[in-house]
């Protein structure tokens, strides 16, 4: 049975993991008959975000505590995983793949990414094992592998900022997947489009396919 590593990003799309991209990845995993283990960095939040009103709040969170809203407790510190471990890792999007996990919300380009996000994607690359990317986490990607093909869908200015991380943007539509073949990384646009939960689905239920299809499930 396979084995995917998620990694969160927090709680709530403006300012950690947007819930229904990671609920659907655990989900399509579950289906799909692989397993999976959540993991997150153990650090403060860039910032906390009254989902209500949209408004910043005064007060401070932790990655890890809020991501175990979602994985219901059971989740990991991002600094205890262990590519041999795992068959494929993936990333659900959100504004925290962007505020937290990297600085790519703020600096573009000029981004950086959390040092365990980095070494979790480079050794399994270097392993040759899939990583997946939903939404605007494929801009984290394309930050720590520069020379990849990735989507984010149609996004111009993200697109560019992509392109000037080195990397190579394609343009997608709801459900499609974007496989690099050389680099072993899938992404897939989700609520990067004007999109619903049924499209989110099918890009969650097509990445992890996909991915699963280069282990010879």
């Amino acid at each position: 049975m396979k084995k995917f590593a998620v990694v969160l990003s927090g709680c709530g799309v403006y300012d950690g993991a947007e819930i229904h991209e990671a609920t659907l990845t655990l989900l399509a995993i579950a289906r799909q008959g692989a397993t999976y283990q959540c993991f997150a960095p153990d650090i403060p939040q860039h910032h906390v975000i009254n989902h209500l009103t949209g408004e910043e709040m005064n007060e401070s969170r932790n990655l890890l505590v809020e991501s175990a809203r979602i994985a219901r407790g059971d989740i990991k510190p991002l600094s205890e995983f262990d590519a041999e471990d795992f068959d494929a890792l993936i990333f659900p999007g959100g504004f925290g793949a962007a505020k937290n996990l990297s600085t790519v919300a703020f600096d573009g380009p000029d981004a950086k990414v959390n040092p365990e996000v980095e070494k979790a994607v480079k050794q399994m690359v270097a392993l040759k094992k899939p990583v997946g990317a939903l939404c605007i986490s494929p801009a984290v990607i394309a930050k720590i592998l520069k020379d990849v093909e990735v989507t984010i869908g149609t996004d111009k200015g993200t697109a560019q900022a992509i392109e000037a991380m080195g990397a190579t943007h394609v343009e997608t539509s709801h459900g499609d997947v974007v496989f690099d073949e050389g680099k072993m990384v899938f992404t897939t646009p989700c609520y990067m489009l004007d999109a619903t939960i049924t499209d989110i689905d099918d890009g969650a239920t097509n990445v992890v396919a996909e991915m699963l299809k280069v282990m010879g499930k």
